[in-house]
């Protein structure tokens, strides 16, 4: 099977998990796609009542194009379900998202659903975090000054750039690729990323997921996390 045939069959799943009635996050990335696709059909075909809470522009618009009703997180009470990508997901169920620039709504977005999925195919698992990238959020004024301490630190940092211009996200922030190769210690690094004066956000994404739909060539496999502490109360 193709990559693309490997996210859509994760997505099709993924997509079965939503009831009617929910208000449900829609993540951002092509596996997502594939989920928000196959949400737009049943919405059409089935008359599925939904309320869709996205991650980024891009996928609002996609909502909105297949009839999904589309508000913004401060427009719902809570979120039921909340389905979404990640760029690497190690053996812990700890993740990686933001090859897409969007990890800042898609953290906050996450936190405040009652349950998270992640739609991935078996490229993205891994033994050990570090080998994708981890990027930051961070506001343009004093990026330079925060990419010197970055890299002092022996974060090997990278500005992210698309045709030699730097990329911005929806917040209009740029973002710094942290090409660490391995990361021994999850924690430590989220604690020591969350003090930096700077960084919006990072995309280790900890003790957020409860399950990972994973695309197999021999079919999906469905894997639970298990129960942990709230993220909320480890990220300070």
């Amino acid at each position: 099977m193709t990559q693309d045939e490997l996210k859509k069959m994760v997505g099709d799943l993924a997509a079965t998990y939503v009831k009617d009635g929910m208000v449900v996050g829609l993540g951002t990335g092509s596996t997502v796609k594939f989920m928000v696709d196959a949400l737009g059909r049943r919405v059409a075909e089935e008359g599925l009542k939904i309320i869709g809470v996205p991650t980024s522009d891009r996928t609002a618009e996609q909502g909105r194009q297949l009839g999904i009703p589309i508000k913004s997180i401060d427009e719902v009470a809570q979120i039921d379900l909340t389905i979404d990508g990640a760029d690497q997901i190690d053996t812990d169920f700890q993740g990686i998202k933001g090859g897409g620039a969007a990890h800042l709504f898609e953290k906050i977005v996450a936190i405040n659903s009652k349950r998270n999925m992640w739609i991935v195919d078996q490229s993205k698992m891994a033994p050990q975090l570090g080998s994708f990238p981890l990027p930051l959020e961070v506001i343009p004024y004093g990026s330079q000054q925060l990419f010197k301490r970055l890299a002092a630190n022996g974060l090997k940092p990278a500005f992210r750039e698309n045709a030699g211009q730097r990329v911005l996200t929806d917040s209009k922030n740029y973002v710094i690729d942290l090409h660490l190769g391995k990361i021994d210690d999850v924690f430590q690094l989220a604690r020591y990323l969350n003090q930096q004066v700077g960084i919006v956000e990072h995309g280790l994404f900890l003790n957020v997921v409860n399950t990972v739909i994973v695309g197999y060539a021999d079919g999906p496999k469905v894997l639970d996390a298990p129960e942990r502490p709230d993220y909320r109360a480890i990220k300070a």
